[in-house]
């Protein structure tokens, strides 16, 4: 009997033409059997409001309960302003209240990016990873990955098309889907 690994893609940019959404899905791609990964909708929240956390909106508990779902989870973050997304935080935020109740505990994530920019997303993943690390989200730390949009990178498939890209994208993915079992053994 195998085990089915669901995880729970949370894509910190909402632009129709996002990279990084491409990304993820080419990433998705490269799992093995018995992965699979369903993109966790994070347009439709409100803005984060303590006190809203007695009556947590619609949209709110079906996030927390798409994450319960998960033996995992998958970050793929562009990086604005040398930081994560306020859209992405605002989901963080939302799932982890009200205090104690955090959807994001013990759950094992990934955490990788893709930017125009030389330096890729270093700078929104550190921030991403020290978030997660308050909320008890093990993170994967080696390899860690700074993807920069090249002309070459997306085949006309969606794939990674650059074959050295594609090497290493697969290694990191491998490394990946080994977090995940080591966390769900």
């Amino acid at each position: 009997m195998s085990t089915t690994y669901r995880i729970g893609v949370v894509i910190g940019s909402i632009r129709k033409d996002s990279f990084n959404r491409k990304l993820a899905l080419a990433l998705a791609a490269l799992a093995p059997e018995g992965f699979t990964f369903e993109h966790l909708r994070i347009d439709d929240l409100p803005l984060y409001n303590q006190d809203d956390d007695g009556n947590q909106a619609a949209s709110v508990k079906r996030l927390k309960t798409e994450i319960a779902a998960c033996q995992g989870l998958l970050f793929v973050t562009p990086e604005y302003n040398r930081s994560m997304p306020g859209v992405l935080k605002n989901a963080i935020d939302h799932a982890s209240r009200p205090y104690g109740q955090s959807a994001w505990a013990g759950k094992p994530a990934g955490v990788i990016g893709i930017s125009v920019g030389a330096i890729g997303t270093a700078l929104a993943q550190q921030h991403l990873r020290n978030v997660l690390a308050y909320l008890d989200v093990p993170t994967l730390g080696q390899p860690e990955a700074f993807v920069q949009v090249k002309d070459d990178l997306f085949d006309d498939k969606g794939h990674i098309g650059n074959a050295g890209t594609k090497k290493f994208l697969q290694g990191w993915v491998d490394k990946y889907v080994a977090w995940i079992k080591t966390h769900n053994a």
